[in-house]
């Protein structure tokens, strides 16, 4: 039995797994899939013993290695995947002739997925960097489904999230993209493959043959959309193929591989974790990182920024 933490996330592999049946088909294996709020919550189940690998952003995961709990990164996912949309009253970074500070000086408050995640740490650090940190307030959902509503009542302005969160608040209250994906922290590592290091060690060429058929699912979502969107809504079952659709073409970077500017924009986050007091100590990219598996799998060049078709 493979257990598995997965998020609402449409662009994740998880959801072509499970739709096409891989795992059991090709593997041999059960496996159990259960759903989370954000990575944050991954993390503390790992920490429990309740799964064996996790689809999470890697600042998550850093919080959890720098307290202790035996996981490691060993694929990629998807990079650039934290977008800032608002109301459309509000103008973008190109309407503001790219100056970020201005663009951010419109909001009272912001929306952001639960503490520690990504997203979180990617808007905090920027609001610093830009002096805002104390002019915008930024209110953290555990559940990132409900901040759509938080934007209909006008309790937040704008949100950072997930492409599907930005095509769901577009639904909702017609918001806009303000700042791109590249420009709010360039080649971001949205989600990896992260698994307890006892799993790695006991089973060490199934997690092999896992990366394998994610990295297959990766390419049918960068190749194939119009057909992985109709795989993910069938299995999502509350959201149609067109948003999917929609949400797979917001920031298509998808691949399995661990290149050089993954893991260097990762490790780009370790001084702004521990300014911001989420960890206590610097990680090197070694606690962080097992490459020796994706590298025996994706030996062809990344293809995170290729054109998709």
């Amino acid at each position: 039995m493979l257990r598995i933490g997965q998020l609402t996330t449409a662009y994740h592999t998880s959801f072509i797994l499970r739709g096409l049946d891989w795992i059991q088909k090709r593997l041999g294996e059960e496996v159990e899939w259960k759903l989370f709020g954000g990575g944050p919550a991954i993390v503390t189940s790992l920490e429990k013993d309740e799964l064996d690998l996790g689809y999470i952003g890697l600042p998550p995961t850093m919080i959890g290695i720098e307290r202790g709990v035996e996981i490691i990164c060993v694929a990629g996912g998807h990079v650039e995947g934290t977008v800032l949309v608002a109301k459309p009253q509000f103008k973008s970074l190109d309407e503001m002739n790219g100056n970020v500070k201005e663009t951010l000086k419109q909001f009272t408050s912001l929306g952001s997925p639960p503490r520690g995640s990504i997203h979180d740490v990617i808007i905090r650090n920027l609001l610093r960097e830009s002096g805002l940190e104390d002019q915008v307030n930024v209110k953290n959902y555990d559940w990132a489904d409900f901040i759509p509503e938080a934007m209909v009542s006008g309790e937040i302005d704008a949100t950072v999230g997930t492409p599907p969160l930005a095509v769901l608040c577009e639904r909702a209250v017609k918001s806009r993209h303000v700042i791109p994906p590249g420009k709010l922290w360039p080649y971001n590592p949205s989600y990896g493959i992260v698994v307890k290091k006892t799993m790695l060690e006991r089973s060490h060429d199934k997690v092999g043959e896992f990366i394998k058929l994610h990295e297959e699912a990766s390419n049918l979502l960068r190749n194939s959309m119009d057909r992985a969107a109709e795989i993910v809504a069938k299995v999502m079952r509350v959201v149609d193929k067109d948003f999917i659709l929609k949400a797979l073409k917001v920031s298509p970077r998808y691949c399995a591989s661990l290149p050089e500017y993954y893991i260097d924009s990762t490790m780009r986050f370790v001084p702004v974790l521990q300014r911001m007091g989420y960890i206590k100590r610097s990680l090197s990219r070694e606690e962080i990182f097992d490459t020796s598996l994706v590298e025996k799998v994706h030996r062809e060049p990344p293809h995170y920024m290729e054109l998709t078709g």
